[in-house]
């Protein structure tokens, strides 16, 4: 493994926040407070638990657990957003923290062992637990966004009917190595 994981690792969880920004600017505070059913959660709820989350797993990544001690995950499940700035500073609070814990990692760091609930877990392996829970819960956030914005949506990729004029588009440039988030 070289440094291209970590500048990869980097640059997806800058491409899943985009899209979480993306969807959050393009909703009404009550579109983000909406739930189908009490089970469900809301996009304001998604939020509540990624930033729960972020600030438990990342506040000190290379020397505590990464469940701390102070956290309630079940509060993270009520809802309690007063308007669409607190959903903001509350998500932008979280992924701060996430990128002044990840921004810093260096090789070396990559097979030390961590813990989550006393599990271990090298420091990679930590990283890809928490890049794909968060893709997870951001594509549940898109989802209901785009159920709940219909055809006021804009979409965040390839929208229906232009994969053939985005792949034109894309196989009329010379082979390169890039990361696929350079073009976004």
């Amino acid at each position: 493994m070289n440094n291209s994981y970590l500048t990869s690792v980097i640059k997806q969880f800058e491409y899943y926040k985009s899209l979480g920004d993306i969807t959050l600017s393009q909703l009404t505070l009550e579109e983000l407070q909406w739930q189908a059913n009490v089970e469900s959660n809301s996009i304001a709820i998604i939020v509540k638990h990624l930033v729960g989350n972020m600030l438990s797993r990342w506040t000190n990544f290379l020397t505590e657990d990464g469940e701390k001690i102070w956290r309630n995950r079940d509060q993270e499940f009520e809802a309690n957003f007063n308007s669409i700035e607190d959903v903001f500073a509350a998500w932008e609070n979280g992924w701060n923290c996430l990128f002044n814990a990840v921004k810093p990692i260096c090789i070396e760091d990559l097979e030390r062992i961590i813990y989550i609930r006393n599990q271990g877990h090298t420091v990679t392996e930590a990283i890809n637990r928490q890049l794909t829970h968060y893709a997870y819960h951001i594509g549940q956030m898109v989802f209901l966004g785009k159920l709940l914005k219909s055809n006021e949506w804009k979409s965040l990729s390839i929208p229906k009917g232009k994969s053939k004029t985005y792949n034109l588009e894309k196989f009329s440039k010379e082979k390169e190595i890039r990361h696929f988030t350079d073009d976004l």
